[in-house]
């Protein structure tokens, strides 16, 4: 999937930007869900063309996730990318606390993330896609055959920035990224 290999190419430059010393990089996969193989090509492909080395770490527990970032807080990679799947998602909290606990600049997929305490997310604007998906229902509730409905993308990407959790990090946001932040949480 080109678009998911865009967007996490993306990511992982969005997280250089703001760590310039960046070069190992921890990646956070459920292995349990059926898109991960597709994340961990779309992440292996950015690497190489960045010049990164990553290290895929798997977690299909809450306890699994606290091992690997025990095992990440001891061998100190440059950033950390977290996957994303509903199980990560459902976890956002516990996620980003133990990237702050153990000093891991990371970067997520969504903004609940950052508004849970992550340093920074990009990803699809949820507002945008739920209004897409409204706009969906309407079509089809007015005739329209699903199946002759266009299939849709997200259109709207945000990038957001947890300010006070950089300065925990002692990282210092470039002003170029601020000016790109769709929100800065402070």
């Amino acid at each position: 999937n080109v678009f998911n290999s865009e967007v996490t190419a993306k990511r992982m430059e969005l997280l250089r930007e703001l760590v310039p010393h960046l070069r190992r990089i921890a990646v956070l996969v459920n292995p349990a869900d059926a898109n991960t193989e597709t994340q961990l090509k779309a992440v292996n492909e950015a690497a190489r063309a960045m010049g990164l080395q990553i290290q895929v770490f798997n977690a299909d527990t809450s306890t699994e996730i606290d091992a690997a970032f025990e095992t990440m807080g001891r061998e100190r990679p440059d950033g950390v990318l977290v996957g994303t799947t509903a199980f990560l998602n459902g976890r956002r909290v516990q996620l980003a606390h133990q990237a702050s606990f153990h000093r891991l600049p990371a970067i997520f997929a969504s903004r609940d993330y950052a508004e849970a305490g992550g340093l920074m997310s990009y990803g699809s604007d949820i507002v945008d896609a739920y209004r897409q998906v409204g706009s969906y229902a309407g079509r089809i509730l007015k005739g329209a055959t699903p199946s002759d409905l266009p299939v849709m993308r997200a259109s709207k990407f945000e990038l957001v920035i947890n300010a006070e959790t950089a300065r925990t990090l002692s990282l210092t946001v470039p002003p170029s990224l601020l000016a790109r932040a769709d929100e800065v949480i402070e």
